[in-house]
């Protein structure tokens, strides 16, 4: 059995997104965590060490971090077909852009948020946000999916990291046209209706 560790609006909404696209019976555990520069506290239910969210809880292990849980569970339920098989063509592709999404594209779009100056591209480990927004786009124009025709894990990543930073990257009409695609899925749906419980 599967338990999410899950505080609305925030990160694990994605890995919400994900378990009702695996199909596989798994439990919301709600807990509370610190918002942005409100005070909070550590929700002593949850099991992730920083007292963050997502955590989810399988058989007894602990997963944190959300391209691990998403590569995680698309690996432990292959029948789902949301993330290439060891072995399968797109296997690469894919953990380079689960690797990409948490590594460069969301510490990059945070930086384009706040205005910030994230330091010379050399310096910075995600590099010039303006690299990452061409990637992406080249990547979504030429496109359905970030693996092509192949809806994944990955894109789960990817689309919730556009969603939160859709009003700041204006004049791409592909990244309109994929959270369009993205919002016609019937489990991204249903995990907003079970997002706030």
């Amino acid at each position: 059995m599967i338990t999410l560790f899950h505080s609305p609006a925030t990160r694990s909404t994605r890995i919400l997104w994900l378990l009702e696209e695996l199909g596989e019976p798994f439990d919301i555990e709600y807990v509370t965590v610190r918002r942005g520069e409100e005070g909070g506290f550590g929700d002593p239910r949850n099991p992730h060490p920083d007292k963050k969210v997502p955590a989810i809880v399988v058989d007894g292990e602990v997963v944190t971090e959300s391209a691990a849980i998403v590569l995680y569970l698309t690996d432990a339920f292959p029948a789902a077909g949301l993330g290439p098989r060891v072995g399968e063509p797109g296997r690469a592709a894919y953990l380079t852009w689960l690797a990409y999404s948490a590594g460069v594209i969301e510490p990059a779009l945070f930086s384009l948020a706040r205005n910030q100056d994230p330091g010379p591209p050399a310096v910075v480990a995600w590099g010039d946000p303006q690299d990452m927004v061409q990637r992406l786009s080249h990547t979504l124009s030429n496109n359905p999916y970030v693996l092509g025709d192949r809806f994944s894990g990955a894109d789960i990543l990817v689309s919730s990291a556009i969603q939160f930073a859709l009003h700041i990257l204006p004049g791409h009409a592909e990244f309109e046209a994929y959270m369009a695609r993205i919002g016609e899925r019937q489990a991204f749906k249903r995990s907003l209706e079970r997002d706030a419980g």
